[in-house]
């Protein structure tokens, strides 16, 4: 941060700059498509896989389905996680972010042109500092892109079901400052926490903003909502990038 007196912020960060952002495509070779999410010390591995049926409810219709699950491992947040296995029932936010997930994703996929299957995205987060939830979304548009870009190559697909790009980014306003992608640290002690799902082309798939302490001005959701712009901007250019790095590596 610029300012004097104003608290340093991981990695030396600016108010309105991403931590270091790496997607690493085709990290599982046995999924459809695949990515390792690395936002500052949050990791995610994404995988989309295709099936050759739709829910029974969708079956003759001639379309296909999006769906989502999502898991953070035992040691992901250093306090070991209980399994949602051994409890015998997903816990309220497991359920929450994996519907978020797959809703997020179904708005940039045309369901004829994925035909009669289904592509389950599954996101499991191997380490969490903050915003597992938008990496999720972030390296879950990468394995789809790539499974998407798989179907094709098998002739499964004439032509890519995805009408769009898609990136979500958290961001809030800590101290009485509006900031971009919060870690932990940030977040825990976030007088408004924002999560923000966004096209590539500027359109709003989703808003999810509290107000913890203080009521929420239109004034501060405006500037939240540039500062996560630009920031779907920049992972924008990082999934594109990775995107293109597994088409070099395929041909």
């Amino acid at each position: 941060m610029s300012e004097q007196g104003a608290v340093t912020r991981s990695y030396g960060r600016a108010a309105d700059e991403l931590r270091p952002t790496e997607i690493e495509p085709g990290f599982m070779r046995t999924a459809t498509g695949s990515a390792l999410i690395s936002v500052g010390e949050t990791r995610v591995i994404c995988t989309a896989s295709a099936e050759e049926s739709v829910p029974r409810w969708m079956a003759g219709r001639g379309k296909g389905w999006v769906t989502a699950e999502y898991g953070m491992l035992p040691a992901s947040t250093g306090q070991r996680k209980q399994r949602d296995a051994t409890r015998g029932r997903l816990d309220g936010r497991t359920v929450e972010i994996q519907r978020l997930i797959g809703r997020s994703l179904r708005a940039v996929i045309d369901f004829k042109a994925l035909g009669e299957r289904t592509i389950y995205l599954d996101c499991d987060v191997l380490q969490a500092d903050g915003g597992t939830r938008c990496a999720s979304i972030t390296g879950a548009f990468v394995a789809l892109s790539l499974a998407c870009e798989a179907l094709r190559g098998t002739g499964a697909l004439e032509r890519s079901p995805l009408t769009g790009s898609l990136a979500a980014v958290s961001c809030g306003i800590v101290g009485g400052r509006a900031l971009l992608d919060l870690d932990y640290s940030e977040d825990s002690t976030a007088e408004v926490d924002a999560n923000v799902v966004m096209t590539g082309d500027g359109g709003l798939v989703e808003v999810q903003a509290t107000a913890e302490r203080t009521p929420l001005s239109r004034a501060h959701l405006d500037e939240l909502l540039a500062l996560a712009a630009g920031g779907i901007e920049q992972l924008r250019a990082a999934q594109e990038q990775a995107i293109a790095q597994a088409a070099s590596a395929a041909a």
